[in-house]
């Protein structure tokens, strides 16, 4: 509770974020609520898959969850949700997207790499986000969300690559081929999906008065 009450009160030194738009409030209570519906955000994401026939490493909607995440909630509150989330799967919760070994096992994986990336990824995401509404940045807004996102997926791929490299003994050249280049079309659509969701949720009103937007 120590680390969801500091990251309220980090919160708090901010302009507003979007899930502190959608659950108004600053307390304890209040972030660990935040915290609890993106966390079922993200499971449900995961749970959008689907395998492909020459790579161990299937098509999921996680990155997705991750970055969405890390945009509504920050850089502390984005990476306890993603912290909490390998939490539950690595003590056998039906979390994780479902092709592949149960609970810890998971960490063994081919995409183990990718799950390790997920809380890095979304502090730096969400600390960037943060960055763009405290300085209320006047132009080129859209511009510099998307440098966000694209610094978290250069993580998340980042590990998962590294570990189908090394841990997987696929070597560089084979963990970009199996992990990275097949995902690069899916990625463009899932940050543009991001990027589109406040106006199509019509929260552009207030993200442009707290600066997401210019």
């Amino acid at each position: 509770m120590s680390q969801v009450a500091s990251a309220t009160s980090h919160s708090a030194s901010l302009a507003k974020l979007i899930a502190d738009r959608i659950f108004r409030g600053e307390s304890v209570a209040l972030d660990a609520l935040r915290i609890a519906a993106a966390n079922i955000l993200l499971v449900l994401c995961a749970h959008i898959t689907s395998p492909l026939p020459f790579t161990p490493v299937p098509i999921t909607g996680q990155t997705f969850g991750v970055l969405l995440v890390a945009v509504l909630l920050g850089s502390r509150r984005g990476m306890l949700t993603c912290v909490l989330y390998l939490v539950e799967g690595i003590a056998g919760l039906p979390v994780f997207q479902p092709l592949g070994a149960p609970g810890p096992l998971r960490l063994a994986g081919p995409t183990a790499g990718y799950l390790l990336a997920y809380p890095p990824a979304a502090f730096v995401t969400g600390w960037l986000v943060e960055r763009l509404i405290a300085h209320r940045f006047g132009g080129f807004t859209t511009l510099r969300l998307t440098g966000a996102l694209i610094s978290g997926e250069a993580i998340i791929f980042a590990g998962g690559c590294a570990w189908l490299a090394l841990g997987m003994r696929l070597g560089w050249t084979g963990a970009i081929y199996a992990g990275a280049l097949p995902f690069i079309p899916g990625e463009i659509i899932k940050i543009a999906l991001i990027l589109a969701l406040p106006a199509a949720s019509n929260w552009r009103g207030n993200a442009r008065s707290i600066g997401l937007y210019a």
